[in-house]
């Protein structure tokens, strides 16, 4: 609970919340000076912000060692640690293997029921966000994209979220929730993450269509998805 709660604090700041929105999209580490000229602020300010994200493991810093001359910058990237602001790390990963593991051994009625989980704690999540924050209801499109983009930061997936046309939209995740126990049971642990996505749209566009592109656990970058949702949700 004590992480969870330097986890929120840490976030609610907006400007630190969109300097580690803008290293999360950065596909390079990023220096003080280029989070100082981004955000307008003087550098020791950014420094500050960079600094108390590092604090709460959102953020992790190296020295950059080019070898060109001058005092060496510090590099700030995303930590790998995955954020979870449900269960300690090591009882969350705890409850995930016994949980898996004996709904597993169920068969094809076990596989079922693990992807119904998944899609509840996608609902689940977006439910306790709208709650906790007191989120304004989201009208527009561009605002449930927003919502989901912040709840899908939040969960540590590493999200980018793009409006294709009037009714598509493309949804990439570079981390994973689950990632620890993928690899024991990837087919299962990727229909229950694709479930929880599923959750995490539908909580805010009702019914839609989300179709897989591509897979990290096939070997690539991030996990692919376009998703569709219906005319009458469209606003």
């Amino acid at each position: 609970m004590e992480k969870a709660l330097r986890l929120t604090s840490t976030l609610a700041d907006p400007t630190r919340f969109s300097i580690y929105q803008y290293v999360t999209d950065s596909r390079k580490p990023v220096t003080v000076q280029e989070v100082a000229e981004k955000f307008s602020i003087h550098s020791n300010v950014a420094r500050l912000h960079l600094s108390k994200l590092e604090d709460v493991q959102l953020l992790q810093s190296k020295l950059d060692k080019t070898g060109k001359g001058g005092r060496p910058s510090r590099l700030y990237s995303v930590s790998d640690m995955v954020v979870s602001l449900q269960f300690p790390p090591r009882d969350y990963q705890l409850l995930a293997d016994i949980a898996i593991e004996s709904l597993l051994t169920f068969g094809s009625e076990g596989h079922a029921a693990l992807v119904k989980m998944g899609h509840r704690l996608g609902l689940e999540a977006a439910k306790r966000a709208k709650e906790n924050h007191k989120l304004a209801p989201a009208k527009t499109v561009e605002d449930k994209l927003e919502a989901i983009y912040r709840l899908a930061l939040a969960q540590g997936l590493r999200p980018e979220i793009e409006l294709v046309d009037d009714g598509h939209v493309r949804f990439r995740v570079f981390n994973c929730t689950f990632s620890e126990i993928a690899h024991k049971h990837p087919g299962s642990i990727c229909s229950m993450h694709h479930a929880m996505i599923e959750g995490f749209f539908e909580s805010f566009f009702g019914e839609i269509e989300l179709k897989p592109e591509t897979s990290m656990v096939g070997g690539c970058q991030s996990c692919n998805y376009m998703v569709a949702y219906l005319p009458e949700h469209r606003t």
